[in-house]
């Protein structure tokens, strides 16, 4: 089956099913691929010329309105929408079965088998981190998203998530009105280096995640669900 990807995750989660699209967009890490535009802006025409079997796009990375071209120019296309783990394996369950691939979803690791994260010295409350996603003006992700669910899971608050909005935008004082005990800084969608850690302390103690790990969903979840909870402990300790 011919498949463009307009989903980076998915673009992954294709290629370990040993499905790989024939084109994605520019931020799929696959300089091997053709690629048709981003994940915001893809290039319909291109997308089109290929005659894929189907398109693959998610609710919340891709644009209502080039969901509505792509059905327009008369392509199949496929709807994800993953926004809490809960969603992970029904969702992937579906492309597979679109796509002809037989697949059975991994399960995530036991809570009880995650590494046990300190409480906040002198308090009995849980660990409270902020995931500063956006800079200038300081962004986050909110509770309805993907990356939230994988770290409540992973036995922390994430400040902030209680806003009504999906990625919430932050003021300064917003920042100085709730305790952060860790500042989680991701490798994307904005890129914080080591060299934004004065900036980054002034609201916490910072450290490096990766990014991919944090946000892309797909058969790199049940590792990746490890892989942060390690990443926090090591970072509290």
């Amino acid at each position: 089956m011919r498949v463009v990807s307009l989903v980076p995750s998915a673009t992954e989660t294709l290629a370990t099913w040993g499905a790989d699209p024939v084109a994605c967009t520019r931020f799929c890490g696959r300089p091997d691929l053709e690629h048709v535009g981003g994940t915001k802006n893809p290039d319909i025409a291109a997308i089109t010329a290929l005659q894929p079997d189907l398109v693959v796009v998610d609710r919340e990375e891709n644009r209502r309105d080039d969901y509505d071209a792509l059905l327009a120019a008369g392509l199949e296309v496929e709807v994800l929408h993953i926004a809490a783990l809960d969603d992970v394996a029904p969702e992937l369950a579906r492309l597979a079965g679109r796509i002809g691939v037989d697949w059975q979803p991994e399960p995530l690791p036991d809570r009880a088998e995650l590494p046990p994260l300190p409480h906040p010295s002198g308090s009995a409350r849980t660990v409270r981190v902020f995931v500063p996603i956006w800079r200038r003006p300081y962004m986050t992700v909110g509770a309805a998203t993907y990356g939230v669910s994988l770290l409540e899971y992973c036995g922390v608050q994430v400040a902030f998530a209680d806003r009504p909005e999906t990625y919430p935008t932050l003021s300064e004082e917003d920042l100085r009105s709730e305790p952060v005990d860790l500042v989680l800084a991701p490798t994307e969608p904005y890129e914080w280096h080591r060299r934004h850690f004065d900036e980054l302390t002034a609201i916490g103690p910072a450290h490096l995640i990766d990014g991919q790990d944090l946000f892309w969903w797909g058969t790199r979840t049940p590792a990746a669900v490890t892989r942060v909870a390690q990443t926090i402990a090591r970072a509290l300790a």
